[in-house]
């Protein structure tokens, strides 16, 4: 089997295991997939990416939050640059931090509120053309 074939096949098995998935469909037409952690609890909200060296292309933490509200983020203790993707209740992409600069404390947000924040790896938004206005479809994440 193709190296490219069995990728395409683990990544089917993935999500018919029901895998959280972003999907994410750009005004210009195009569609990209984040396969998800997701950080519900207050724990693994702080925790978030802290200490990770590596972020696959593709994959993503969404955070979880139980109203929409402005939100802002740091980047200490997280050793890698990330795209902050802040997203609204009704799916629009509200605003973007991109290639943030790992290990400051200088806080991250964007103007207006959100429900949901999807940390991809620096610079991934851009080269998928993902920008404020798109929409985000959320796949089996349960929505407090």
């Amino acid at each position: 089997m193709q190296p490219r074939a069995a990728i395409a096949l683990l990544a089917l098995a993935a999500c018919g295991r029901g895998e959280p998935l972003a999907v994410i469909h750009t005004a210009g037409g195009a569609r990209a997939d984040v396969a998800l952690e997701v950080a519900t609890t207050p724990e693994a909200q702080a925790r978030g990416l802290m200490y990770r060296r590596t972020l696959a292309d593709g994959r993503g933490m969404l955070f979880v939050f139980p109203a929409e509200a402005p939100h802002e983020f740091w980047m200490k203790n997280t050793f890698i640059p990330l795209d902050m993707i802040f997203i609204a209740g009704d799916g629009h992409i509200a605003g973007i931090q991109a290639n943030t600069t790992p290990l400051s404390t200088a806080p991250l947000g964007v103007d207006g509120p959100s429900r949901y924040v999807l940390e991809v790896p620096g610079g991934w938004a851009a080269r998928r053309g993902v920008a404020p206005g798109d929409h985000v479809e959320l796949r089996g994440v349960a929505v407090p």
